[in-house]
């Protein structure tokens, strides 16, 4: 059996958690919630022992945080949604979740700035001839 990759690994799993979160965020049913708070317990654990208690516990809230929000059960609920997604680098992802619950997120791409042209960094100075620069030495014959 192979070994997976630590970092590899977490990236599976906290995928699981933002899929289980949509997932929640579909259906509104207490056994998603729950799944939701298991795979949040799993990431705070950090890879211990499950009968090892977690010293952190951030997963756990924002898990909370999360699937209360979605039941629309708190004053800054869409606050929270929003907050949340922000933080998603799926594009496609975070259009099923905003989708899910009920937030319009600006879909039209980001705009590239052009860069500025600034023509006043070369005023004063003498215009560029064929002419040899003057630290350039010729041979002369």
């Amino acid at each position: 059996m192979e070994s997976q990759d630590p970092v590899e690994s977490r990236s599976r799993v906290l995928r699981a958690w933002q899929l289980a979160l949509l997932r929640f965020a579909v259906t509104l049913d207490n056994a998603d919630r729950l799944n939701v708070t298991a795979i949040a317990a799993e990431i705070d654990r950090g890879g211990r022992r499950y009968q090892e208690q977690a010293n952190f516990g951030f997963f756990r809230k924002i898990s909370a945080d999360l699937c209360t929000s979605i039941l629309r059960q708190s004053d800054a609920a869409d606050a929270t949604l929003r907050q949340y997604l922000e933080r998603i680098e799926d594009p496609r992802l975070k259009r099923a979740f905003a989708s899910a619950v009920e937030i319009d997120i600006d879909t039209a791409p980001p705009r590239v700035r052009k860069p500025k042209v600034n023509n006043s960094l070369w005023r004063g100075l003498a215009p560029r001839s064929n002419a040899a620069p003057p630290y350039v030495r010729r041979r002369t014959a």
